[in-house]
């Protein structure tokens, strides 16, 4: 059956890499990204951004101080409960505890929990806070 209707900005929150050269690696991305007229979001010493990818250092605080390969993938949570519950669900079902639900200093509001998948990948429910979107969803029909 043909997907006829798709649904964008629903689950996935963002997407973080740890590389091994950030120089290298910001050159690769603003170039891919001008092309496919993607704004960079911001830059640091250890990280830089654009709409949902996170890129950083083994060094950021966002790593954990490991270079281990992994991806880093964050849900969005509809609230801080649906948080908890998601690493609750998580640690019940093969996967290791990787941070548990709290506030994170990444900016107010900032509710999240981290597991690792059962390979290895740092797997992420992050809740917001209060805020109001402008749609549910982008949807997309064809």
């Amino acid at each position: 059956m043909q997907t006829q209707e798709l649904h964008r900005g629903r689950l996935i929150d963002h997407v973080q890499l740890v590389v091994r050269d950030l120089p290298a690696s910001q050159r690769f991305y603003a170039a891919v990204f001008e092309v496919l007229k993607i704004p960079m979001g911001g830059t640091g010493d250890d990280y830089f951004w654009a709409d949902e990818l996170f890129i950083s250092t083994p060094g950021s605080a966002a790593a954990q101080g490991a270079l281990t390969g992994r991806h880093h993938l964050a849900f969005q949570a509809q609230g801080r409960a649906m948080v908890d519950a998601f690493h609750r669900a998580a640690l019940a079902h093969g996967g290791k505890d990787n941070g548990a639900p709290g506030e994170r200093p990444y900016h107010p509001g900032y509710y999240a929990a981290f597991v690792l998948d059962p390979d290895g990948n740092n797997i992420e429910a992050v809740h917001h806070g209060e805020a109001r979107r402008s749609a549910p969803s982008v949807k997309i029909t064809f």
